[in-house]
């Protein structure tokens, strides 16, 4: 049972201390209590990520997203009893399709926290992973002369291990991996991936064809892909990804980043030569590709064979054949490690314990 303490916060807290707190405590849910720790309500990475896409303020108190759920298919917060048995929670979690469960005493107060991981550890996710790793990792030079950006040391082990690592902790153990630059230094580190936990195939490109060009050279699976670079550190919840990937009926998740720009000067909105109005530096909101995808096995047959191709490339296309392209915001910690100051970042990052 997971050390629930951690997991409570007050009506009051911003809707950004809450994202905060999932993404710290990694089991996706926070418990919204009062001063009595009885149970005023559950916010999961879900409802987040429902928040942002409706470009709400993160900084408004979480108590207004719960008044959100008031409307929702479960408007009270779904608990169990204390000494509830472990078939009991499972047949419950699974009947009303959860990951979490607070549980409570006889007079409603959080005194323990159960979650689907717990109770079913070894769960498989239904897909495979494949890990672009065959960039030359340019603007990290000199670091990457004579190693490859994903060996990158981070921590005392190179960043495709922390990759992988978490890959494996997710119930994915299929992972395929694309190379070009330097690609024996990653093949003799890795081999098969038994050391590692899982199944590694790799597939080899002999000019650089681009972040989708590599998956028209796999062999065609039967189950979604997940498809991220190799220079990214994340903790992002990848069942919850597929999760949402089905929901949507998508044929192409992506996963999305918010970024705020402030613009250091007032904005003059004009129409014409007639100014209509002064914003004064404005702080400009946007989702930014996250270099993270999930994809149906079909959206590989829109991925020309033997020529460069990107994942804008590829989402382009599906959008001009109508088929469903869906954002994916992620909430949880995320670092694309794609220059020096970057790079550092981990490193503090790995030391403070983050990842």
């Amino acid at each position: 049972m997971a050390d629930f303490e951690k997991f409570l916060v007050k009506p009051e807290a911003t809707v950004r201390q809450v994202m905060a707190c999932i993404d710290r405590c990694a089991k996706g849910v926070a418990l919204v209590v009062d001063e009595e720790r009885k149970l005023v309500g559950t916010v999961t990475d879900g409802d987040i990520r429902r928040w942002m896409l409706a470009e709400r303020s993160l900084d408004l108190p979480v108590a207004e997203l719960l008044a959100l759920k008031a409307d929702s298919v479960y408007p009270k917060p779904i608990s169990a009893s204390a000494g509830t048995e472990h078939s009991e929670l499972l047949a419950l979690m699974q009947k009303r399709q959860i990951r979490q469960l607070p549980l409570l005493d006889e007079q409603g107060r959080v005194v323990g926290l159960t979650t689907l991981d717990e109770l079913m550890p070894e769960e498989v996710l239904p897909m495979q992973a494949v890990i672009m790793a065959g960039g030359f990792g340019t603007r990290l030079r000199p670091l990457t002369e004579e190693v490859p950006k994903p060996m990158l040391p981070v921590g005392d082990r190179p960043l495709m291990e922390h990759i992988i690592e978490q890959l494996r902790q997710a119930g994915i153990h299929q992972v395929n991996v694309t190379t070009h630059y330097l690609k024996d230094k990653i093949a003799s580190h890795f081999g098969d991936g038994s050391q590692f936990g899982v199944d590694l195939s790799y597939v080899s490109e002999d000019r650089p064809l681009g972040t989708a060009g590599a998956l028209g050279l796999m062999k065609k699976p039967d189950e979604p892909i997940l498809v991220m670079n190799g220079d990214i550190l994340t903790r992002v919840d990848f069942r919850a990804m597929l999760s949402f990937h089905r929901k949507h009926e998508a044929e192409l998740t992506v996963g999305v980043r918010q970024y705020d720009l402030q613009v250091p000067y007032g904005v003059i909105e004009c129409h014409g030569e007639q100014i209509r109005g002064v914003r004064e530096k404005p702080l400009l909101k946007f989702f930014v590709n996250a270099g993270i995808y999930l994809l149906e096995p079909s959206a590989l047959h829109y991925i020309p064979s033997d020529q460069r191709f990107d994942m804008t490339d590829l989402i382009e296309r599906l959008i001009g054949e109508q088929c469903r392209v869906v954002s994916f915001p992620i909430m949880e910690y995320w670092l694309d490690i794609g220059q020096h100051p970057d790079y550092r970042q981990a490193q503090q990052d790995m030391g403070e314990g983050k990842l």
